[in-house]
């Protein structure tokens, strides 16, 4: 897929001039002041602007730079397919392209600031315009992950009363489906190559558009972005993030956990609709002024992976636990990575046993992050500190870390509780505004004068972090975070299921898997219990986004409860896991 032909933007760009006007008038920076300045910021070694947008502020600077011939001659993006089609844009391109995208959405779709667009895409090249398009008109962005079902998109639509969706042709008839019942929703944008009726198609829209838009000048704490996160005991809940959030708030990981530069060039595998895309694809390596690169592959395959990174120069590499616990069992003696020098991960525990075999095969570290949704990372092994197997760092600037008991006291060292950040009496910026529309959760996420992560651990006399587990209920497997309910409600569906109780069960792969003990109705209790698992899955896959279908299936008479009733998930994990 070639998103416009190549050759044309720079003869365009020599048509139009950018009128925005980076740090709103401020003298031009060096390309190691650019990162040193926001480092600064997400320190709180200076006051935040008033005003703050990432495109402006961040991209189009390094334009400038880009311009001066004082920054390495990178690509800004550089996208590959397993079909051989590439894409590589500069910094100045980036812009010329989201600058359309912006007047796509204002004038096209007649989106205002502070509406919402929902963008369901894979790891193609559009899903990188429109985010920083967005940015531009001052539209609230919110990705999802094309896995989603029909179900899903419409309670994410409703929930958001989103105005503008964007897709591909693939998941397009699902949205189709669920139109009736979503009043807010006025636009629909696709990314496929032939038009489909009712739909806009975003690659001639983009041909055709201008590229004359001047950035909106939002507000640092206005709304930007928009997740939507799993809850253990209901729907998922929207974190909202402001611009300065994570627009600012990832220049300290950025430069001393990713290890990033304007020389560097970053592969993160994260799918588009998670928040570790935001994260190290879009605002760590952009606001560093690296090279974000991006395979898009259906399915994380490992001989794929080690051939990529043996065939292009990446030199900064991120993926999930799993993905390097399936690339340690590859073998990896034919490959060599010349350029790659640095190792990250999170989303989930790693393993010191995969760390050591990937430093045998390798020669590099795995440097652990760690953070939330509703966070920029919270703690992680930086450059320079020793690399503790097991543990994922130490807290990272601008917050202060502490293990809590349940009364929001600090923990010494050494003892377990839940890890917490200090948010009186100062908040820190780089965290989520709210769960929007649900004040109960968001005033339940305070704990004295922290705010509350649902993790718990330990700290150690020299301040690294050691995880133990969830407070709640959510499973995390392979990086992707399950609400029990979620699995618990497409499940009630079936006829052949009286009720369940979804819990994580560890993997050797996945770190964990969701298992659900499921109590049969009469009629099905004689039934082949390997049909009925496979039947169950299969549903599951139906109803909700199919990476959360129950991998285990367990048959009960009845679950644990409570004496008021309530199922005691917590009974079940401990005896998966081996903790009775």
């Amino acid at each position: 897929m070639r998103a416009l032909p190549r050759g044309w933007i720079p003869r365009c760009l020599q048509m139009v001039s950018s009128p925005c006007r980076s740090f709103h008038g401020r003298h031009r920076l060096l390309t190691s002041q650019i990162i040193a300045h926001y480092d600064s910021l997400n320190q709180g070694e200076k006051q935040l602007p008033q005003h703050f947008n990432f495109a402006s502020d961040v991209l189009d600077e390094w334009t400038r730079v880009e311009k001066d011939g004082t920054r390495p001659s990178n690509p800004a993006f550089w996208w590959i397919n397993d079909e051989g089609e590439e894409e590589k844009w500069s910094f100045e391109e980036l812009g010329f392209l989201s600058r359309k995208a912006a007047n796509v959405l204002s004038e096209t779709c007649g989106l205002q600031r502070g509406d919402k667009v929902m963008a369901v895409l894979p790891r193609v090249p559009e899903w990188w315009i429109m985010s920083v398009g967005c940015m531009r008109a001052g539209i609230v962005f919110i990705p999802g992950t094309s896995q989603l079902t029909a179900k899903d998109m419409l309670y994410r639509l409703q929930a958001s009363e989103a105005k503008c969706i964007i897709t591909s042709d693939t998941l397009a008839p699902a949205v189709e489906s669920v139109m009736p019942d979503c009043k807010s929703l006025k636009s629909k944008l696709i990314v496929a190559k032939r038009s489909r009726s009712g739909w806009l198609n975003l690659k001639e829209l983009l041909a055709v558009a201008s590229a004359d838009h001047e950035c909106v000048k939002t507000r640092s704490q206005e709304p930007m972005l928009t997740y939507f996160t799993s809850g253990s005991t209901g729907s998922p809940k929207m974190v909202v993030h402001s611009h300065c959030s994570y627009g600012i708030g990832f220049a300290t990981s950025g430069r001393h956990w990713m290890n990033l530069t304007p020389s560097d060039i970053m592969w993160n595998t994260s799918d588009t609709g998670w928040v570790k895309a935001a994260w190290s694809s879009v605002f760590a390596p952009w606001i560093c002024g690296s090279c974000v690169f991006v395979h898009h592959m259906p399915q994380f395959k490992p001989a794929v992976v080690a051939e990529t990174l043996s065939r292009y120069p990446i030199t900064v590499f991120c993926t999930a636990p799993t993905g390097y616990r399936m690339l340690v069992q590859h073998d990896l003696s034919s490959y060599k990575f010349p350029r790659l020098k640095h190792c990250i991960s999170g989303g989930e525990p790693l393993n010191p046993e995969v760390m050591a075999k990937w430093k045998t095969q390798t020669g590099l570290d795995i440097h652990e992050g760690y953070g939330q949704t509703e966070t920029v990372t919270i703690c992680a092994t930086r450059k320079g500190m020793e690399v503790r197997p097991g543990s994922f760092g130490k807290p990272v600037p601008p917050y202060d870390v502490q293990i809590i008991d349940v009364h929001g006291a600090v923990l010494p060292a050494g003892e377990e509780g839940t890890i917490a950040i200090r948010v009186q009496p100062t908040r820190p910026f780089c965290m989520f505004s709210e769960y929007l529309g649900n004040p109960e959760k968001t005033a339940a996420s305070l704990r004295g004068d922290f705010y509350v992560t649902g993790d718990r651990g330990i700290m150690d006399k020299e301040g690294y972090i050691w995880f133990v587990g969830r407070d709640d209920d959510i499973i995390n497997s392979s990086g992707y975070r399950i609400g029990p309910f979620e699995v618990e409600s497409a499940l009630i569906e079936h006829p052949a299921v009286v009720e369940s109780a979804v819990v994580s069960s560890p993997d050797p792969l996945r770190g964990e898997v969701v298992k659900a003990f499921v109590v049969l109705a009469a009629a099905y209790a004689s039934q082949d219990p390997e049909k009925l698992t496979a039947e169950l899955q299969q549903h599951v896959k139906k109803v909700t986004a199919p990476y959360k279908y129950p991998r285990k299936v367990e048959f009960v008479q009845e679950l644990p409860k409570t004496a008021t009733g309530k199922i005691q998930r917590k009974v079940l994990r401990n005896k998966e896991w081996g903790r009775v």
